[in-house]
């Protein structure tokens, strides 16, 4: 510290000259510093009047947040819709199972039948039908997790088979 001021007591011309060189790189900086203030304070007004939209930025941040609480509210009723299509198509018929066969030796083609329809869970009905020459009879056995209370046919049972096997 006395080094300086002994120099600038014994040249005060060359202390000033420094001094004067000091605020002028100081004074350069100010202005470099104004001018990209100046050119952020223009883009933050851009950005806050709306430019060329007219839409300030706080507004189209909240719209955009509102746009996101209704896209979610809207997933949510998605989801639910959804849940409830599941559990709707896994009561519905999504497995059929057909036995063509010919009952009787006498006739020649297979007009006879066996249909069985199921659900998800394997619960339906099989429908069959058995043509003779003189009249036709149907029968309906109900299907509880892919078994029957009632006595099958063997097409019954393949009919069956087939309807299971048909959601592998």
């Amino acid at each position: 510290m006395n080094d300086i001021v002994a120099f600038v007591m014994n040249s005060p011309e060359a202390a000033l000259g420094a001094l004067v060189g000091v605020i002028a790189l100081l004074l350069v900086l100010v202005i470099v510093l104004f001018v990209r203030l100046s050119s952020l304070r223009s883009l933050y007004e851009k950005m806050m009047v709306g430019g060329e939209s007219g839409q300030s930025m706080e507004k189209m941040l909240l719209g955009h947040i509102e746009e996101t609480r209704r896209v979610a509210e809207e997933n949510a009723k998605l989801r639910e819709e959804n849940a409830r299509i599941d559990a709707l198509l896994k009561t519905a018929i999504t497995k059929v199972g057909v036995v063509r066969f010919s009952a009787f030796q006498d006739m020649g083609s297979d007009l006879s039948y066996a249909v069985a329809m199921l659900d998800a869970h394997n619960n339906g009905v099989v429908f069959s039908s058995i043509f003779a020459r003189e009249d036709s009879r149907s029968y309906v056995k109900p299907i509880e997790d892919g078994r029957s209370t009632y006595t099958m046919t063997k097409e019954e049972e393949q009919a069956l088979k087939h309807a299971i096997d048909s959601a592998k």
